[in-house]
């Protein structure tokens, strides 16, 4: 999976460690999910100012929210992205740099397992789950655990 990561706000000090940690969990969701190697994800993080923007005229609330995805392959087909020797950028992951401080500080583990819980989440969004009903919900979260369980980052280790 290609991954590129950009650092757009100065608010919040991303440690260096968070690249690898962000990478590592979109390549564990791409083997797990059987994408090719040429997948692409865009991540940028971003300020709680920019982030409720987007919130705003993309989805119409008006507040600052954690993690935004945005699809490049919205419609009734699902992505031809198993296997393929094409390049295809499956979209892009806007994560609010303030919000996962105040998150990870609320939930009692801290910035990278927060950051990286938010990738995974807006990647799975990407790929289609979602939690809107409580099945779906379901199927999400279990994913979400089992691509942090292999980063040593999920609710288990944290006492959840």
């Amino acid at each position: 999976m290609i991954v590129s990561l950009e650092n757009k706000q100065d608010k919040v000090v991303i440690p260096e460690e968070m690249e690898k940690l962000l990478k590592g969990a979109m390549n564990i969701v791409a083997k797990r999910q059987k994408l090719g190697d040429k997948v692409e994800v865009d991540i940028t993080i971003v300020d709680d100012e920019e982030i409720h923007a987007l919130n705003k005229q993309y989805r119409k609330v008006d507040r600052p929210t954690d993690v935004l995805s945005f699809a490049l392959d919205e419609g009734e087909e699902e992505p031809e992205v198993l296997d393929s020797d094409t390049e295809h950028l499956l979209g892009d992951i806007i994560i609010s740099a303030p919000k996962a401080v105040a998150q990870g500080e609320e939930f009692g583990h801290g910035l990278p397992r927060e950051m990286t819980y938010l990738a995974v989440h807006g990647i799975l969004h990407l790929l289609g789950y979602d939690h809107m009903k409580e099945a779906d919900k379901t199927v999400m979260r279990k994913e979400e655990e089992a691509v942090l369980r292999e980063m040593d980052l999920s609710e288990e280790f944290f006492g959840g």
